[in-house]
């Protein structure tokens, strides 16, 4: 029996290639300060560009309906910006000292630097959508921006373990992920087919769900070469997530106290975090992830039936959701 074949980046990209490449050359201009110290650590984050997952889906969605706008690309730019800029201050907050096998700005020059330069590229990006003059896009960014920020700190006061729920724990990755994401593919169909604009911001919130349980899930089963991160790097920094929730009521006394220990202990030691992993994983927290994100998959499918099937975008869109799933294995 033949398998299955995963979708890839590239058969993703397929139908915008052209354009992404534009936006790859907006992000290098618009980080650009013309002052030497800026310009070093700038053009150091543009270079560790990753999946460029948020101007993908919101050039896709730009491409529904045939009414594809040359501001999609400075849009998908922008949000891209963004999306760095959250990345910068996330890695300073949390003193990582690599993303992806490359060392971060805070590790690779200082904290100081990395909250300065999280600054400048939010500023950055706030000066290229005030050029647009679009007031509506204007507030949807902002409101995205805003809710990321809340998302952050929810993160980083949900420490007790043993009282963060479930939803909870929804409420932190539609702020800190799925809102971005949704105003993306929002912001798509705004320049293009305005039609689309409900379907294609509902199918960004639960493709942009999917991917934050995908990747909490990864912190849990995959090592450095996947995920860019060491496995187990979230319970080490004491944060919180689905695998870990889900499991938390099927543990005994003598599991739910090992969890306690292990988030008492400002650097638990690598056998504690093998331990509580362990533990999640027999207790079906990580299974249990998996398939609420699958649930999330599935309303994102729901939302591209209202879609016109034949284009490639909407294909495109669809594949996207499989990529995305794929990453659990």
């Amino acid at each position: 029996m033949l398998e299955a074949v995963l979708p890839s980046l590239q058969s993703i990209r397929e139908p915008i290639a052209a354009r992404l490449e534009e936006v790859q050359g907006d992000l290098a201009a618009m980080v650009r300060a013309d002052y030497d110290r800026v310009d070093e650590v700038a053009d150091y984050v543009a270079e560790s560009a990753g999946k460029l997952l948020r101007p993908t889906l919101l050039l896709l969605a730009n491409e529904i309906g045939g009414n594809s706008s040359r501001h999609a690309v400075r849009l998908a730019a922008i949000v891209e910006l963004m999306h760095v800029a959250t990345l910068v201050h996330d890695d300073s907050v949390d003193h990582s000292p690599t993303r992806r096998g490359r060392p971060t700005v805070n590790g690779r020059w200082s904290h100081q630097v990395a909250v300065i330069m999280g600054d400048y590229l939010y500023s950055r990006a706030l000066v290229e959508i005030g050029r647009f003059g679009d007031v509506e896009a204007i507030q949807l960014l902002a409101s995205a921006s805003n809710r990321m920020s809340i998302g952050e700190m929810r993160q980083l006061s949900a420490h007790d373990a043993l009282s963060t729920t479930e939803d909870d724990y929804y409420r932190l990755c539609e702020d800190k992920t799925a809102s971005l994401i949704s105003a993306s593919c929002e912001l798509g169909a705004m320049f293009g087919a305005p039609a689309h604009r409900g379907a294609l911001r509902r199918f960004g919130h639960h493709i942009g769900m999917t991917f934050q349980i995908i990747d909490d899930t990864l912190d849990y089963t995959a090592g450095e070469e996947l995920t860019g991160k060491p496995s187990g790097l979230d319970l080490r920094e004491h944060k919180v997530t689905l695998p870990l929730i889900l499991a938390l009521p099927r543990l005994s006394t003598e599991g739910r106290q090992a969890v306690r220990t292990l988030f008492a202990n400002p650097r638990p030691s690598n056998e504690q975090l093998t331990g509580v992993i362990d533990l999640v994983a027999a207790a079906g927290g990580i299974e249990g992830a998996r398939s609420r994100a699958q649930t999330f998959a599935e309303r994102a499918r729901g939302e591209l039936a209202a879609l016109p099937p034949a284009e490639p975008a909407v294909q495109a869109l669809e594949l996207a959701i499989g990529f995305i799933l794929q990453r659990q294995r």
